[in-house]
């Protein structure tokens, strides 16, 4: 029985994807902030949020996603400054709580209490560099020869593996720093940090759309 990918092809579709997963991009940023503002409890639907969004993704490239982006960029683009909005506005909520007072949860409660699924897809749905592993990284890797659903497929239960150790390992060390938020000068300080790191996600995500 033949495999739907050569090996060859897909070792270099490894090493290329091993690359662009570890990298911190807005999800992996998002991952943090999500762990160290939410706790470790959130950190799994913000996980399978961003990889569902994933999957429309990659579901999408199997529909002609390439094609789609060429015809209408601007579609694309409007989606990618609505999602920088969005996670800007996370960041800017989490820094708000940094100043609302010592002894009084404020925005921070409201904050940890949102959807973390609904929130990870959201960003990762508005996330450039989705787009562009679907749209410039993924097509070479394609096989004309052989079909083309059995390679889509592979290639995203690599790519959704991938993302789902490499996001929860960002999200938990995050949560790790998490414990020290009692404290209400470091709790502060970190409400800055992780607003900071959400606003650098969204300005990756502007800059990359």
């Amino acid at each position: 029985m033949t495999p739907p990918v050569d090996l060859a092809r897909y070792l270099a579709y490894l090493s290329v994807t091993l690359v662009m997963v570890i990298m911190p991009g807005p999800a992996n940023l998002f991952a943090i902030a999500t762990g160290a503002r939410r706790g470790r409890d959130a950190v799994v639907p913000a996980v399978i949020g961003m990889n569902l969004a994933g999957v429309v993704w990659l579901g999408a490239a199997g529909l002609g996603l390439s094609a789609l982006s060429l015809a209408f960029p601007q579609v694309f683009r409007a989606l990618a400054w609505l999602g920088a909005a969005y996670v800007a506005w996370l960041g800017l909520s989490a820094i708000r709580a940094a100043f609302w007072g010592s002894g009084h949860p404020g925005p921070a409660v409201a904050l940890k209490g949102r959807s973390a699924l609904r929130d990870g897809f959201m960003v990762q749905m508005s996330n450039p560099k989705a787009l562009l592993f679907t749209t410039v990284i993924l097509p070479p890797f394609i096989d004309p020869a052989r079909p083309v659903p059995g390679q889509i497929l592979v290639f995203a239960a690599t790519v959704i593996t991938l993302d789902v150790i490499s996001m929860t390992a960002y999200g938990y060390g995050g949560a790790a720093l998490a414990a020290r938020l009692t404290e209400p000068r470091f709790a502060r300080g970190f409400s800055l940090f992780t607003g900071a790191l959400l606003i650098t996600a969204a300005v990756l995500i502007v800059l990359r759309g």
